[in-house]
């Protein structure tokens, strides 16, 4: 449909980029405020002045609404939102999750859509518990392909249409979804159905759900993780290729007396300092923002403040090359998060397919670091080193007489000629003292080496403390000890 998508930068899956919708545009990795009309403890106009350049509302609210639908049909959402940035509105499939049931039919919901003025519209898609079996969340994905094509058909191929992928948790129907989005055409494809894994902290099968999506939809598409809230959260699903997010979380929290951190949330009556250089944070102390008369309010505030600042450190990170660092640091806040990126991780074989070629560093951060893409490319890479008869590879760059190459040893990629000794990976890379699991990736590199090279007899020089990983991990491979 009638959106244009342009990738800036790029690192694993994780784009900076700019989303064109109409004449406006939206800086990607992006955060849409969920605004309900009957409670705005943040106005529009305050989050325009936060740079938040799109919100997104639920049209059945309008639809629904004593006080606001007329309102909405005469004066349009933007004028009655005070907001001149992208306004995207979802159907009421949030309602029919929640309830089971909603008032207003496929065709009804987009009429009001565009009548109103939404500038992303969304059908009225099924979504499908993750507690669904097969059969069901096969035949409410069928439900939701047929209501996107009468959406297209009714609304027309230069409406601004979303596409929301379902299939509940079955990572064949995810996939199934998301290339019949494609192949319609949709370009803004939004994963939905995905809160309550979130909200049980099912990262792993969130991981399993988004990736599969990810390979049926196109590399073209701009993916919208529907309800994604939280921003401990948003360097991994970013990671993974969601491009923008919806999130009421910054609301919901602060009514409930929770107060946001990318590590977590706390109540904030348990606090007693307030660790955020925000506007509230540094006019309040921790008491005076629990007794305050406002309290919601500057919840709110302070929520959206941190939410929309882990946005900007993920474009950041993505334009300097180092989003597995940050994602590695946030998953580090939850355990379950933890489980989510060791999935992710075994993924690396495909995400290496979109991740830069070159970026500023390497920083070891523990054995997970050693499934990074870029390990993984290194791996590939050995293949096209040109090589002697016999090759000595050495753990402490002890050359040794009788050997055409030379090459160093540094974990985790392995094998290093001289001359790449200055290049990325290996060249910007920063590892602790050495560890098993570093170094057995190192012995996976040697093993690439061997296998690639049947010519060449490749020898280990190692010390006696690495001796018997070493044999272990590479039977078929010479080894002397270099106990000097």
């Amino acid at each position: 449909m009638s959106f244009g998508f342009e990738v800036i930068h790029k690192d694993i899956a994780g784009r900076v980029g700019k989303l064109k919708v109409g004449e406006k545009v939206i800086r990607t990795p992006a955060l849409l405020p969920v605004i309900n009309p009957h409670l705005q403890l943040v106005t529009p106009r305050e989050m325009a002045d936060l740079g938040v350049e799109a919100l997104i509302t639920n049209a059945y609210i309008f639809y629904r609404s004593a006080q606001y639908r007329e309102r909405a049909l005469a004066e349009g959402l933007h004028k009655l939102l005070d907001f001149d940035g992208v306004i995207m509105t979802d159907s009421g499939s949030f309602q029919l999750s929640v309830y089971g049931d909603v008032e207003v039919s496929n065709t009804d919901t987009l009429s009001f859509q565009k009548a109103i003025g939404s500038e992303i519209i969304v059908p009225l898609d099924i979504p499908t518990s993750p507690a669904a079996d097969y059969e069901t969340a096969k035949h409410e994905l069928a439900v939701t392909l047929e209501r996107l094509d009468e959406a297209r058909e009714f609304m027309g191929e230069d409406c601004q249409l979303a596409a929301p992928v379902q299939g509940g948790i079955y990572t064949d129907l995810r996939e199934e979804a998301g290339a019949a989005v494609s192949e319609r055409g949709f370009t803004f494809c939004p994963i939905g159905a995905v809160v309550p894994l979130m909200e049980s902290y099912r990262y792993q099968d969130l991981v399993r759900v988004v990736m599969a999506a990810k390979k049926g939809l196109s590399p073209a598409a701009c993916i919208h993780l529907f309800g994604a809230g939280h921003p401990a959260m948003f360097a991994l699903a970013v990671a993974m290729g969601c491009d923008l997010f919806d999130s009421a979380a910054y609301a919901l929290y602060a009514k409930e007396g929770r107060y946001m951190t990318v590590h977590g949330s706390f109540k904030i009556g348990e606090l007693a300092e307030l660790p955020c250089a925000c506007s509230v944070c540094r006019s309040h102390t921790a008491e005076e923002l629990n007794k305050a008369p406002d309290r919601e309010r500057l919840l709110a505030l302070h929520n959206l403040y941190v939410t929309l600042a882990e946005i900007s450190r993920i474009r950041q990170a993505i334009q300097d090359g180092t989003l597995w660092e940050l994602v590695d640091e946030r998953c580090r806040g939850h355990p379950r998060l933890l489980s989510g990126y060791r999935e992710l991780l075994t993924y690396s074989d495909e995400l290496e397919l979109s991740d830069r070629v070159s970026k500023r560093r390497f920083f070891y951060r523990g054995s997970e670091s050693c499934l990074r893409t870029e390990v993984g490319r290194y791996h590939e890479m050995v293949s096209r080193f040109t090589l002697g008869g016999a090759v000595l590879v050495s753990f402490d760059g002890t050359e040794i007489p009788g050997y055409d190459d030379c090459l160093l040893f540094r974990p985790p990629f392995g094998p290093l000629p001289q001359g790449l000794s200055e290049t990325f990976p290996v060249g910007q890379h920063e590892v602790p003292d050495w560890d098993d699991e570093m170094v057995l990736r190192g012995c996976e590199g040697i093993a690439a080496l061997q296998e690639s090279h049947p010519d060449s007899t490749i020898t280990v020089l190692c010390t006696r403390e690495w001796e018997p990983l070493v044999r272990a991990a590479l039977p078929d491979v010479g080894v002397i000890l270099n106990d000097l």
